[in-house]
């Protein structure tokens, strides 16, 4: 720990260190580990027990009047009504734990009368220790750190979340992903939010957007984003988004490029980008080509929305020539010599 960075935050990483440790050795017998599921594709082990069980045992034996709200227990540990609440995920990507996908994090973050003000995401397999403190900057192992400095968005990698619970939308994340793909240098989706986040904020990647977050998803790394310079929000670009179950972060200039794409999938779209958003997911619905719809609607069809950025020009402004039509080929049958021991099967 250092004596330069806030007490309540050096709580906090002592917390994590000790969780990840956990981690890293069931870590070494992966196949051992006990897995439930509470939901379809949605898992938890005794891992992720113990890591939160040893994190709220350090946080309150420090700060026995603060609150608690935690991905496995909820807020039955702690204060109820204190206005410090630490907000736990203690094993963000466990089904690429249990499957010794080594992406996956410790995420902690103290709220105070409502807003973030320290965070930490520590990765215990790389032991990458992200850290921030509000208004004092985001720091990887002690280290500041920035958002890119990319502003074009073919030049950009983004990561995302793909859908995997029951109602989830499968057919928008489709219409998202047809908008986005041909449009950025790659659309990644390693599984750990909190760590997605954390590369917003270390430049790693220029964005992150995913719907279906919980509150100990997104804590942690939102304060890391803001620190290094980034932007935040739902994604028609409004503020308060821990609550709302939907979230884009990124560079300034690519956030910015982000916004009108995805807006019009927002649930808080208005009725007119509802239903241009409704006109998206039909045109690239593989289930609708699988019937015989129109061919012309692949997935990378062309955007409904302009980028709001340069495309590249031919030199002069000249419109691009058009392909020169392939030349037919011309088939030529080819005559066979007859074979001079005909005939013959014993020759």
């Amino acid at each position: 720990m250092s004596s330069n960075l806030h007490p309540m935050l050096n709580v906090a990483i002592k917390a994590a260190r000790a969780a990840g440790a956990i981690i890293n050795r069931a870590a070494l017998d992966v196949e051992a580990v006990r897995v439930s599921q509470k939901q379809v594709n949605d898992f938890v082990t005794e891992v992720d027990h113990a890591a939160e069980a040893i994190i709220i045992e350090t946080l309150l034996t420090a700060y026995p009047g603060h609150g608690i709200l935690a991905e496995e227990s909820g807020s039955e540990h702690g204060a109820r009504d204190s206005e410090y609440v630490w907000i736990i995920d203690p094993l963000d990507g466990t089904t690429n734990f249990i499957h010794g996908f080594p992406v996956y994090c410790v995420s902690i973050a103290l709220s105070v009368r409502g807003k973030i003000e320290q965070a930490v995401v520590y990765d215990p397999t790389r032991n990458d220790l992200f850290t921030a403190s509000r208004g004092r900057g985001a720091y990887l192992n002690e280290r500041r750190i920035r958002v890119s400095k990319r502003i074009r968005l073919p030049e950009s990698l983004i990561s995302t979340g793909f859908p995997f619970r029951t109602g989830d939308n499968f057919k928008q994340y489709l219409a998202i992903m047809a908008d986005l793909m041909p449009r950025a240098a790659g659309l990644r989706r390693p599984g750990a939010a909190a760590l997605d986040l954390a590369y917003v904020a270390a430049g790693y990647t220029e964005a992150f957007f995913e719907t279906g977050l919980n509150i100990w998803d997104a804590a942690a790394g939102s304060l890391l984003v803001t620190e290094a310079g980034g932007l935040i929000s739902n994604f028609t670009g409004e503020g308060e988004f821990l609550d709302q179950r939907e979230l884009l972060a990124g560079t300034p200039r690519i956030y910015g490029q982000l916004v009108p794409i995805l807006s019009k999938y927002s649930k808080f779209a208005g009725v007119d980008d509802k239903l241009a958003a409704t006109e998206r997911i039909r045109s690239v619905d593989p289930s609708r080509r699988a019937a015989g719809a129109d061919d012309s609607a692949d997935i990378y069809a062309r955007s409904t929305v302009g980028l709001g950025t340069e495309e590249a020009e031919p030199e002069g402004g000249a419109e691009a020539p058009a392909p020169a039509p392939a030349a037919p080929r011309k088939l030529t049958r080819v005559k066979r010599a007859p074979e001079s021991n005909e005939g013959n099967p014993g020759a």
